[in-house]
């Protein structure tokens, strides 16, 4: 970053949203529906927008709602909806209107009954509770999270789990979609909706906080982490996990500090991010700077994005681990002995632009090791029918097994990765940090980086489409190409993109969903100036392919 950046420094009056602007524009704009960056369209978790660009308005909501309805009346969905919200200032006024269409639809609906913020992993401990493992039959339930994640205060997020508990596959959410724009492009007519005084009066509620809290000892082993005293610190970036680490501590006697107890959506109290934006990224080392200057008050301190689905665990020898680290040890951890309830068979599942120490510890660990491409909903099937142990991406989501081998959630969790740190110090008397050491010592020292390159539509779409006959290179920073992959070797999906493989190093290429760039992700065992020479080469090699 640049001598004179702000990221890492406390947001000022004139960073923060306007939140009465933003949910004005959320009522008022009425999207075109023949502009593209104003239709609803589903990334990897979900339709993402804002209504200060009109790609997050009340229309939006109302027709993907009203979209989720006819689906799952299609697919035979009548058990119960679980609902919940995180703390964006555009989460609130988005569950008012998805509520509305859902009563309007005849769907029994149940929301917190605290009337509180709700974790992404505890919508899918929910569903998974109520289908107890059962994928057909009647009063099967699903659910939605109304949260954009770890994104910047003005925008706002929609996603649907289905019965699995997971983040849908394109198999729903391209129908879902499609039938949101027809909606829209028909001017609503097909919407059903009644007034929110009435939806929410027809609203059952249910204890997300007390059943997801009470049933943590069944994933993690609180008995263990309380026995040895672990301090830890808990900072819930002002998200939907705020209430849920007080009841952690106190239902579990442990010493755990709610380390920022307020919610504003404005998130005033966060630090800037590297471009100068507030986003409440728990990987991110700008935007976690003021949980790393306390780092030395903990034994272990965590941090948790808006909707507690990503996790980041700060120590005091090593500050903020880098996610691919933690995921590593984690693995380690668990399949080194530490789950004598899963299966032998058990796999360990990984997104493609993951680091390959992850595949060195597998493999020194004997243990089968399964790529897919980058999006939680890959790992749901593993997960469901317990032949995944553990399933986690390079963003810092993950999940694993109960105690027993036996389903947690499908969706990822970030408050059960950052008590699993605490279970790893207690249990072993060393940080996740003095662990990951260890791993370096036995496997090398892996340098790895994110960077963006600008494309436009086309040329994104071009390279979502390549085929490994399209990359013509034979040699990658001095290396020979040992791999060129456009599928994913665990499941064989498509990637949208290419990753390209040498002894020691690796580049994978994809395309945003949001930005006209695409991303390369690369890393190489070889130290940081062979890192920057496949950073260098990756962008010649993928020019090349897109012509």
């Amino acid at each position: 970053m640049a001598p004179d950046s702000r990221a890492g420094t406390l947001a000022q009056p004139s960073d923060l949203v306007d939140v009465a602007h933003l949910v004005r524009a959320y009522y008022t704009g009425e999207p075109d529906p023949e502009n593209v960056d104003q239709q609803v369209a589903f990334g990897t978790s979900g339709h993402r927008g804002s209504s200060l660009k009109t790609s997050f308005n009340d229309t939006h909501i109302a027709a993907t709602t009203q979209a989720i309805c006819d689906y799952r009346r299609e697919q035979g969905y009548d058990g119960p909806l679980f609902m919940g919200r995180d703390t964006h200032a555009l989460s609130e006024p988005a569950w008012a209107t998805a509520l509305e269409v859902l009563a309007a639809n005849d769907v029994t609906v149940l929301v917190d009954d605290r009337d509180g913020y709700t974790p992404t992993p505890a919508v899918s401990h929910a569903i998974i509770r109520a289908n107890g493992g059962r994928s057909t039959g009647a009063g099967l339930a699903d659910g939605i999270v109304v949260t954009p994640s770890h994104n910047p205060p003005a925008d706002g997020g929609f996603k649907y789990n289905p019965p699995h508990g997971g983040p849908a596959d394109t198999d729903a959410t391209s129908v879902i979609a499609a039938r949101a724009n027809a909606l829209i492009a028909d001017g609503m007519q097909g919407v059903r909706r009644i007034p929110f005084a009435r939806a929410r009066a027809s609203a059952g509620s249910y204890d997300f906080m007390g059943t997801y809290v009470d049933d943590l000892p069944a994933v993690v082993d609180l008995a263990l982490i309380k026995a040895a005293g672990v301090r830890i610190g808990a900072d819930p970036l002002g998200g939907a996990s705020v209430a849920y680490w007080g009841e952690i501590a106190d239902r579990h006697g442990l010493d755990l500090t709610v380390v920022n107890p307020l919610v504003d959506s404005t998130f005033r109290f966060m630090t800037l991010d590297w471009d100068e934006k507030i986003r409440m990224d728990c990987s991110s080392p700008s935007a976690m700077a003021s949980l790393i200057s306390r780092k030395d008050d903990y034994d272990i301190a965590t941090g948790n994005d808006a909707d507690a689905d990503r996790h980041g665990i700060v120590t005091p020898d090593a500050g903020l681990m880098n996610p691919n680290h933690f995921l590593a040890v984690a693995i380690g951890y668990l399949f080194g002995g530490n789950r004598s309830g899963w299966p032998d068979a058990a796999r360990i599942g990984k997104t493609l632009v993951s680091s390959s120490m992850i595949d060195r510890v597998a493999a020194g660990l004997a243990k089968p090791l399964v790529e897919v491409p980058v999006g939680f909903k890959w790992f749901v099937p593993g997960l469901i029918d317990g032949s995944f142990g553990f399933g986690g991406e390079e963003s810092a989501g993950a999940s694993f097994l109960r105690m027993d081998g036996t389903t947690w959630t499908t969706d990822k969790d970030g408050l059960i990765l950052c008590l699993l740190a605490s279970e790893i110090l207690a249990r072993t008397g060393l940080s996740p940090s003095q662990h990951y050491t260890a791993l370096v010592t036995e496997h090398g020292d892996p340098a790895y980086a994110r960077v963006d390159a600008p494309a436009n539509r086309e040329q994104k779409a071009k390279l979502a489409a390549l085929s490994p006959d399209d990359v013509t290179a034979t040699s990658l920073a001095g290396e020979e190409i040992t791999a060129r992959l456009t599928e994913a070797p665990g499941n064989g999906a498509k990637i949208g993109g290419l990753k390209v493989t040498t002894e020691s190093a690796w580049f994978a290429a994809r395309p945003s969903g949001t930005e006209d760039v695409y991303k390369i992700y690369a890393e190489s065992f070889r130290g940081p100036e062979h890192l920057a020479q496949v950073q260098a080469e990756a962008r010649e090699v993928v020019s090349a392919a897109l012509g």
